[in-house]
């Protein structure tokens, strides 16, 4: 065998080549398997994570058990007792879980109730009678699922403009869905309000 024969025959199989692949695939392997084993305790965490938080519901002082991934709607009707914002769309877009969180209005079944913590809710029910009358003044309601929401929401934007046109009144609720159709009248009961006829 000539040594040019000896040069060109079949090599030992490990490059340097093969080896930086092979480092590679370990390196994400690795990374892999950490990301997943992060993953899983922070699931895990989430799953034991339950605390007791206190919040001012209704002007009462209350405590609650909650997970980091319980909504503030799911405290209010499962551990309150207070139905009346409902579970009408998971990502709030129908506005029929909208309550007072420390004056501002938002959708309870998008707000975790652990970010609650220490703050002031207002519900349908710790709502003074002004707006429900007005409603029901203006038959303002058909099936009712929306209606806890349209009430709540319409206080929030009253509270806020007092003196709201009925262009502003309309603008100010377009959060709120009403499947029956029922606008006008819940528009005529806001207008009653600041007309000052809440009272019927």
């Amino acid at each position: 065998m000539t040594e040019s024969s000896q040069r060109s025959g079949p090599r030992s199989g490990f490059t340097r080549r093969a080896f930086l692949k092979g480092s590679s695939a370990v390196a994400a392997a690795t990374a892999l398997t950490t990301e997943q084993a992060e993953a899983q305790a922070a699931q895990a965490k989430i799953a034991k994570g339950e605390q007791s938080i206190r919040l001012t519901v209704n002007g009462k002082p209350r405590a609650v058990k909650v997970e980091p991934r319980t909504t503030l709607l799911e405290v209010l009707r499962q551990q309150l007792d207070l139905t009346g914002a409902k579970p009408v769309s998971t990502d709030g877009s129908s506005g029929a879980s909208t309550v007072l969180l420390n004056g501002k209005p938002v959708m309870a079944s998008t707000t975790l109730a652990i970010t609650c913590r220490g703050k002031s809710v207002t519900t349908v029910e710790g709502v003074d009678n002004t707006v429900p009358k007005a409603f029901v003044a203006a038959d303002a309601q058909q099936c009712g699922f929306c209606t806890p929401g349209f009430v709540v929401a319409v206080k929030a934007f009253l509270d806020k403009n007092p003196n709201a046109s009925e262009a502003q009144i309309r603008s100010g609720l377009n959060g709120n869905i009403c499947r029956c159709g029922t606008y006008a009248n819940v528009i005529d009961a806001a207008v009653s309000v600041v007309k000052g006829g809440g009272n019927g």
